[in-house]
């Protein structure tokens, strides 16, 4: 069986896997939810690819699963690390030298998100309510406790620092997209990606928190995608 790492966006708080962690293990696999050292002002990129990897220790066989600003940390691990698999979860795409700050601008995510809110039929002050924004879809008992534990610092070192990788890692790469994602519109998403990568994203019903939404359903996304790398391995 594989061993899944459960990155973290924003913030770098492994709750938000709590979901999603129980039932990769109930298929027998060895989970990692990863925790960022996200408020730390002295940690960049570096620490937390060092993170990442201090969380996976000798594990092999791994699939990266990166959320949204993850998509910057998580492939810097995959040199380090016997990675077979890295999914991109409404993540951010790098290009070598970007900052995370230079990100936003460089690919139009203002436009992109200004234009689907406006489509969708939310004002611009509806837009900047985190309720509306990440958690429009997700129960309401779990978005009692994510309130309850209040929202994760991050600092904003990293956002700073450009991406220190010269090329993308030569493995396997998968983008899955939310259909109903408002921080990244998924026709923003599948843009970014044809672009960057050259790759055609997959879609998945749910906003930006999917891990917390629909946890089932990103559970067998990602296990159909462990399946194409070995179908003999179920």
């Amino acid at each position: 069986m594989a061993t899944y790492v459960l990155i973290p966006g924003a913030g770098g708080d492994a709750w938000q896997w709590h979901l999603v962690a129980p039932l990769l293990e109930a298929r027998g696999h060895d989970v990692a939810p990863v925790t960022l050292p996200a408020g730390d002002d002295s940690a960049g990129w570096a620490e937390y690819a060092e993170a990442i990897v201090s969380d996976v220790g000798d594990r092999d066989r791994l699939i990266l699963v990166a959320q949204s600003l993850a998509g910057f940390s998580a492939p810097l691990v995959c040199e380090r690390a016997p990675v077979e698999l890295l999914v991109l979860l409404n993540a951010m795409i790098p290009l070598p030298g970007e900052t995370g700050n230079e990100w936003w601008s460089d690919t139009g995510q203002d436009e992109a998100q200004r234009e689907y809110v406006n489509n969708i039929g939310l004002s611009p002050e509806d837009a900047n309510d985190d309720a509306l924004l990440y958690f429009h879809d997700v129960p309401p008992a779990v978005v009692a406790e994510a309130f309850r534990r209040g929202e994760p610092v991050q600092s904003m070192t990293p956002m700073a620092q450009p991406w220190p990788r010269t090329s993308w890692p030569d493995g396997p790469t998968r983008v899955l997209i939310s259909r109903h994602d408002r921080l990244f519109p998924a026709v923003f998403q599948r843009r970014v990606a044809r672009e960057r990568l050259g790759i055609e994203g997959d879609e998945i019903d749910g906003g930006h928190l999917v891990s917390l939404s629909r946890p089932r359903a990103l559970v067998e996304r990602l296990e159909a995608y462990r399946l194409q790398l070995d179908p003999l391995d179920s």
